[in-house]
């Protein structure tokens, strides 16, 4: 078993570094690695690197930052390190020193911003979506778009959500009573909330089905996982205050928050508490707030008889297979609730390497470094295809758009949906 390692314990680069044996485990499995095969680009050489930049020896220049902005943060090397070595959470902290010494791009800006400010987001989203078709090719049956022509950050074979008429947030009232068994909050996320609508239409339908109410929190802000992953720490000290202190409102009156979406999960459930290693009174309530947090499937297969109920319903044509987030499996250990639920109706297979990073990365390496995003999604999109599923499913909208991307470019016909959806489709909604 190897050690686990307390936050206050990880952030001394050099000493992580120290840590390292150089048994060479990570290198087959790094995400960036097996796209840029560079020892620089790996596990142990980013760790060499952070301990020199610790110890003087290193300058956070260009390259560097051109190097540290490369991780998947995929946390592969992490689950398979013999010491448990952080390396993900040692590249996010030196990503706000590079913040820091280099500033973030305007559009990152831009974006972070929105993520701050709800309610300007709701003006922009409306507006996308009514001028959407101007500059994007829709795809409806994918909720997904593909811009008609290339622009300085989106290129112009990428395919990337569409966006829905009313989101999640708007188009539902706070307090929805289907019976009062139980009682939980709903956290959304942005790709959910503005974009794949259908996964909370189908929570909600589920919920009333199992006669459990729901709280849609309408003050919910952005998790901070965009800006975490950056390094623009503002961004994500402000949106995690906020929302610890609006959970710490309702919380105690729900049996629990469930989050459809593994890395929102995982950045209020874990990546907080890390964030707040130096802020002693708010890593408390960040610890204090998680009890309660679940993902939507591991909270619904496990706390209500929604297995009992799908077993009652009729097998569906359809075969699935499902694809393992990162924030899922192997930072919260959910895998097999997914797989329980969805196998009650339909057909499973699972593809060669279910917990191989399907390449999504974060915003830096959606936009700057789209090369490698789009190398490391080629795999994943022969993965589903080798299993000549109908669908591929995944609790993770980041992981949606990155495998819709990459199955789009290798002519994949298989459709994403989230485990969420299809269990809704399971018990009837139509």
């Amino acid at each position: 078993m190897s050690e686990v390692k307390r936050p206050q314990d990880i952030f001394n680069y050099a000493e992580i570094t120290d840590e390292c044996i150089k048994c060479g485990m990570c290198i087959p499995v790094c995400t960036i690695h097996n796209a840029n095969a560079d020892e620089v680009t790996s596990p142990r050489g980013f760790l060499d690197l952070l301990g020199a930049y610790q110890n003087g020896n290193l300058e956070l220049d260009k390259n560097a930052k051109d190097i540290f902005e490369s991780c998947f943060l995929c946390t592969n090397c992490v689950d398979i390190c013999p010491k448990s070595l952080p390396t993900d959470m040692v590249i996010e902290q030196v990503r706000s020193d590079l913040a820091d010494k280099f500033g973030i791009a305007w559009f990152k800006r831009a974006f972070f911003f929105l993520l701050r400010h709800r309610f300007t987001m709701d003006i922009l989203f409306k507006m996308g979506y009514v001028f959407q078709t101007c500059g994007f090719k829709i795809k409806a049956d994918l909720n997904s778009m593909k811009p008609r022509f290339s622009l300085p950050i989106i290129k112009k074979d990428r395919l990337l959500p569409s966006m829905s008429k009313t989101s999640f947030l708007n188009a539902n009232p706070e307090n929805i009573d289907n019976g009062g068994k139980k009682r939980v909050a709903i956290f959304i996320g942005c790709l959910a909330n503005y974009n794949y609508t259908e996964i909370g239409k189908s929570l909600l339908y589920i919920l009333e089905t199992l006669e459990v109410d729901a709280f849609i929190p309408k003050k919910q802000l952005c998790c901070g996982a965009p800006a975490y992953f950056t390094g623009d720490f503002d961004t994500v000290d402000h949106n995690a205050k906020k929302n610890i202190a609006y959970f710490e409102s309702f919380m105690d009156d729900c049996d629990a928050m469930i989050i459809p979406e593994a890395t929102c999960s995982a950045m209020i459930k874990i990546d907080y508490e890390h964030y707040f290693h130096d802020q002693p009174e708010w890593k408390e309530r960040a610890i204090a707030v998680k009890e309660k947090i679940f993902m939507a499937t591991e909270w619904l297969e496990q706390e209500t008889h929604l297995s009992e109920l799908l077993a009652t319903k009729e097998a569906s044509e359809l075969t699935v297979t499902y694809h393992d987030p990162c924030h899922a499996r192997k930072m919260q250990g959910i895998y097999q609730e997914p797989r329980k639920l969805l196998k009650q109706n339909y057909s499973f297979v699972e593809m060669s390497d279910p917990n191989a990073c399907c390449g999504f990365g974060g915003v830096t390496m959606q936009t700057e470094k789209y090369h490698f995003a789009k190398a490391a999604g080629i795999p994943k999109a022969a993965m589903i295809k080798e299993t000549k599923a109908n669908v591929v499913s995944s609790e993770c909208s980041a992981c949606r758009m990155q495998i819709n991307n990459s199955m789009d470019l290798a002519e994949v016909e298989t459709v994403f949906k989230n485990p969420i959806e299809l269990i809704a489709e399971a018990l009837g909604k139509q």
